[in-house]
C-alpha cells in the first residue's frame, strides 16, 4: 500500500539495569504474595468441634443480592466447600431452600464464633423457613450431612478472618 511507512520484523527494546529488573520481580512477587493472602483469609474456615479441627473453603457472601441468591442454581459442592453469610450484625435469620438443588447443613453462627444451632439436611425445593434459634451474625452452609458426620455441634467454635 502506497503512503504507509514500512514496519520492521523485530523492535530492539533499550537494555533495562539489572536493578530495575530486580526491583520490578520482587514488586511482582509481592503484590501476588498480598493477593493471595487476602484470598485464602476469607476462602479459609475452621470449625472447632470435640472430634477435632474442621477446615472448609468457603465462599463468603455478604451483600443482600449475593445473600438472596447463596447456593441456589448449584449443582455440587465439595465435602469441604461451603459458602458463609455474613449479616454485619447479629440478628434471628431464617433460610429457605427455594431453588437449592443440594441438600445442605446450615450452621447458624453468633458474632463471637459460636454456633448457636445446627439445621442438618435441609431438602432442596422446600420453601419451609429455617430460622436460627436466636440472633446470629453469620450463616454456614455446607453440604447436608456433613455436620453429623463431623460430629459438628452446637457450642462448637469457628475461626475466620471476619470473625473476631
Amino acid at each position: 500500500m502506497k503512503g504507509l511507512p514500512a514496519v520492521p520484523n523485530s523492535v530492539s527494546l533499550p537494555a533495562h539495569p539489572p536493578r530495575l529488573r530486580a526491583f520490578a520481580s520482587v514488586a511482582m512477587v509481592a503484590l501476588v504474595g498480598i493477593s493471595l493472602a487476602a484470598c485464602s483469609d476469607e476462602s479459609r474456615l475452621v470449625i472447632n468441634s470435640a472430634s477435632g479441627a474442621h477446615a472448609f473453603a468457603v465462599e463468603v457472601v455478604d451483600t443482600p443480592e449475593s445473600r438472596a441468591q447463596g447456593l441456589m442454581y448449584v449443582m455440587e459442592l465439595a465435602p469441604d466447600a461451603g459458602m458463609l453469610f455474613d449479616f454485619e450484625a447479629e440478628r434471628a435469620v431464617s433460610f429457605w431452600m427455594r431453588n437449592t438443588y443440594i441438600p445442605l447443613d446450615m450452621i447458624f453462627i453468633k458474632a463471637d464464633g459460636v454456633v448457636q444451632n445446627i439445621h442438618v439436611n435441609a431438602r432442596p425445593h422446600d420453601v419451609t423457613s429455617i430460622p436460627s434459634d436466636g440472633p446470629v451474625q453469620y450463616v454456614l452452609e455446607i453440604p447436608g450431612g456433613r455436620s453429623v458426620e463431623l460430629g459438628i455441634a452446637a457450642g462448637d467454635t469457628v475461626e475466620h478472618a471476619r470473625i473476631k
